[in-house]
């Protein structure tokens, strides 16, 4: 039998390559070529700019399918200066792995696809699994997750339940696995009024004061106080711009955009509503034109808690020796999309420096997700 796959290792291999989404820069040809040494048919499902990876082991179709899903593109690194270490060094320093995209999510990617070769190598399970990994979950998500869904989908591959590795712990490994998540939108408004003199208000009108009428609705507005699984929505003013220098000058035109996270109180359909109906009442009101475009990132949704669930919270519980909560708390996923396909939940590292300089994450909470990933295979395969 062969050695045991390293995901320390193999995750700083991944940091090595300055996969900025939309580029791949190596990252899954990495992952595929040790998948393919196990005995996994790959597949590359690219999609405009976004290079894709599909791997299997086991029967196409099997009644029993287990899902990782993942991504390997990451942000920005922002200012290199700013960083302690290379950005893309995979540095190993008193403990941590350095570099962007060790926390989110190369450690969790590596962490899975370690746990499912092994577990391939050691018991051949009777079913399938089946990994999707991503270039295109950092960026608009158009053609990554939803690429691979489109071609499972044609291809009739299927899996009958996922597990997202994005990073879901707040404080330590083991406290909180994602059931669902708060949908996300955002509206951009623009006011269009008549410019004129500060000093002769009466003969302009004022799009500045009608947008702020229009956000002091908004944001004085509950839009609930949270539901069973979910915190209460919210909705967070982001940008108010006129982009005039000038102090008498009432500008012609002032633009505001806000972003809502949601609950499934709400759809992106009803707050739409919502919003149109508050602009328009502002408009009436004061006589500035105000028009409307929004942009969803995604819906609000929920896998209930039940037997997927109650699986992966018994093995971290076992590993950890914490009881994590179940929680729709964050941002969006890829989870979003996989939800339309099969039942899914969402458990990997602490999240704490996702995203920010010195991006960094403890190796032996690397090797513990390998483990409770195999442990997870395991109890499901049993």
């Amino acid at each position: 039998m062969s050695d045991p796959i390293d995901p320390v290792q193999l995750c700083a291999e991944l940091i090595r390559c300055p996969s900025v989404t939309p580029i791949e820069a190596g990252a899954l040809t990495i992952l595929q070529t040790e998948l393919q040494a196990a005995g996994f048919e790959c597949t590359r499902v690219d999609r405009g700019e976004v290079s894709n990876l599909f791997a299997r082991w086991g029967t196409k179709g099997h009644a029993r399918s287990f899902g990782f899903n993942g991504h390997t593109d990451v942000v920005p690194i922002g200012n290199a200066d700013d960083w302690s270490v290379d950005a893309f060094s995979g540095e190993i320093r008193d403990g941590w792995l350095w570099g962007r995209g060790a926390t989110d999510m190369k450690s969790g990617v590596a962490a899975f696809v370690a746990a499912a070769i092994d577990y391939v190598k050691q018991t051949p399970p009777d079913g399938a699994i089946i990994l999707t990994i991503t270039g295109d979950e950092e960026g608009d998500a158009i053609d990554g997750t939803t690429a691979l869904l489109d071609w499972m989908n044609v291809e009739n591959e299927a899996m009958t339940a996922c597990l997202v590795g994005e990073p879901t712990c707040p404080e330590n490994l083991g406290d909180m696995i994602k059931i669902g998540r708060r949908g996300s939108m955002t509206a951009f408004f623009t006011a269009t009024g008549v410019q004129g003199h500060s000093a002769y208000p009466h003969r302009a009108r004022n799009p500045v004061s009608a947008m702020a009428r229009l956000i002091d609705r908004l944001v004085s507005h509950s839009l609930d106080d949270g539901t069973e699984f979910f915190d209460a929505s919210t909705l967070a003013v982001t940008t108010i711009d006129t982009g005039n220098p000038a102090t008498n000058v009432i500008p012609a035109t002032c633009r505001a955009t806000v972003n809502i996270r949601f609950n499934d109180a709400h759809s992106s359909d009803s707050l739409m509503k919502w919003l149109a109906t508050e602009a328009d009442k502002v408009a009436g009101e004061t006589g500035v034109g105000i028009e409307m475009r929004t942009k969803v990132s995604g819906e609000s949704f929920l896998t209930p808690p039940g037997e997927l669930s109650a699986l992966v919270m018994a093995v971290v519980e076992a590993e950890t020796g914490i009881k994590p909560e179940l929680s729709t708390t964050g941002g969006t996923s890829d989870a979003r999309f996989v939800k339309h396909h099969c039942p899914v939940v969402e458990f990997g590292l602490v999240g704490k420096t996702m995203h920010k300089v010195d991006e960094r994450v403890e190796v032996d909470q690397i090797v513990q997700l390998k483990a409770i990933y195999g442990k997870i295979l395991e109890t499901y395969f049993a």
